[in-house]
């Protein structure tokens, strides 16, 4: 069936907007691809994705207009952000590859030649500014590495020098100002790697600064060599006598040797020997401080005890006078010292008891075993007691003999012993006897006076009845005795 001319012409002009504008979205779509190609390869020339394919023109994404679905170019699209993610990734890794190789060269005291150089010379290559390549990455890498080398090579001999440094500062007592120079950097003698982050620190300027320093204190230390060895003998034995450590029988051996001894380096043989001991001596001396504290305060325990028994014996001592209560206040402080002192003893023997069996020695106070010394003091103590104990005995025995005594003159002599408490009583008494006798008293007396030679029995000592029946006579005289 033929068509009319006219339809066709009709048909055609229908269908070519269309395919203008079919046309018109392929040349966009084209467009959108080769936009998102264009950015995709140059990210890849730019991580230098690129180098090493067989053919790197294959490996470059390219689009030959076959295929424009919305499809393919959503895939290009998210390879797009893929490497625009890479591309940020490698930049912080090169950024902070770079931080660390800068750092490490300022510590080294490198300048960026001298750490080219390194980097070049240690495997690694010369990155570029802006290169974030895996050749970039991987050259900062083997150059941060190499540098790490170089800085543990210089802390370990810098350290080192240090150590000789510090060493020899306090063997011949360096002065202040002497040692500020190298204060600063003597605080890394045990630092770590990763601590030591100054400027120059480990630069090799200053490391021949140090090892200068170290050659002059070894050059000065063999010129003082003799009065070092004196010196720190000296300082054994007074760490010796504040640990009231026996003296060696050899004690002037070391200070005799050396008029003997010409070579410096049997000197510092010596030394070290001396360092050694001077260290044991230090520990032994922490392990004996709490016995020496106690022991400390013991031995003024002794003293105060010593003074007081010669205070005791002072037969003035309550005599008033100036500063008498001071001496009373100090005999008060005295007394309750000494009455611990058996408690003092004993704790302190639990302490050297304690000492002895951690150590597996006798412990030595001046060259006597301590714990014979507590036990020679003990029975002194006990012994004292004793005398004392019989002293008070004998004293009581005496004070008792002496009242026996007393008692037996009281009833031989009976007008030896004093008045009663009543003597107004018997007073009384006399004086009623005497008036009973009226007045023959006048006769009495002369009657008896050829008597009063005789002694006559008090009228105390008589019953009532008794003197009224002996008479006026008696009575009278011994009223006069009894008054003269």
């Amino acid at each position: 069936m033929l068509l009319a001319p006219g339809s066709l012409k009709e048909e055609l002009g229908l269908i070519a907007p269309e395919l203008a504008e079919m046309r018109r979205k392929r040349e966009e779509r084209r467009r959108q691809f080769a936009d998102v190609t264009q950015r995709v390869n140059r990210m890849q020339e730019e991580m230098n994705l690129l180098v090493g394919q067989p053919n790197a023109r294959a490996a470059a994404v390219v689009v030959d207009g076959s295929d424009l679905t919305t499809t393919k170019l959503d895939e290009l699209r998210a390879y797009l952000h893929h490497l625009q993610q890479e591309k940020e990734s490698r930049t912080k890794k090169v950024a902070e590859l770079m931080a660390q190789l800068h750092s490490s060269s300022l510590v080294l005291g490198m300048d960026s030649r001298e750490t080219t150089n390194v980097v070049v010379n240690g495997g690694g290559v010369q990155v570029q500014a802006g290169d974030i390549s895996d050749g970039a990455i991987a050259g900062l890498a083997a150059g941060i590495e190499r540098l790490r080398e170089i800085k543990r090579s210089r802390m370990e001999k810098l350290q080192d020098l240090l150590g000789s440094m510090l060493e020899l500062w306090n063997l011949m007592d360096t002065p202040a100002e002497e040692q500020r120079r190298f204060q600063g950097v003597a605080c890394n003698i045990a630092a770590s790697e990763d601590e030591i982050t100054e400027p120059g620190a480990l630069s090799m300027d200053f490391i021949r600064n140090v090892e200068a320093e170290v050659v002059r204190l070894e050059t000065l230390k063999e010129c003082r060599m003799k009065d070092l060895v004196v010196k720190k003998h000296e300082e054994l034995m007074e760490i010796r006598r504040r640990a009231r450590l026996p003296e060696p029988e050899d004690d002037d051996a070391a200070v005799l040797l050396l008029d003997a001894i010409d070579s410096d380096a049997e000197r510092a043989v010596i030394l070290e020997r001396l360092e050694v001991q001077i260290s044991e001596a230090k520990d032994l001396e922490f392990s004996r401080k709490d016995v020496l504290e106690k022991m400390d305060r013991w031995q003024a325990a002794l003293e105060e005890e010593s003074w007081l028994e010669e205070y005791s014996r002072n037969e003035n001592r309550y005599n008033v006078g100036k500063g008498t209560h001071l001496v009373l206040k100090r005999a008060e402080k005295a007394r309750s010292l000494v009455s611990k002192m058996p408690a003092m003893a004993e704790a302190l023997m639990a302490k050297v008891v304690a000492w002895e069996k951690e150590r597996g020695a006798k412990f030595e106070y001046d060259g006597e075993v301590l714990l014979d010394m507590l036990e020679d003091y003990g029975n002194t103590r006990k012994e004292k007691e004793q005398e004392r104990k019989r002293q008070r005995d004998q004293r009581r025995l005496l004070q008792q003999v002496q009242g026996a005594a007393a008692a037996d003159r009281d009833v031989s002599s009976p007008l030896a012993r004093p008045p009663p408490k009543n003597i107004k009583n018997v007073t009384r008494t006399l004086s009623m006897g005497g008036n009973a006798g009226g007045g023959g008293g006048g006769s009495a007396r002369k009657a008896a006076a050829p008597a009063s030679s005789r002694p006559g029995t008090p009228s105390f000592l008589k019953s009532p009845m008794s003197a009224r029946r002996g008479g006026s006579d008696e009575g009278q005289m011994l009223s006069s005795d009894s008054f003269e």
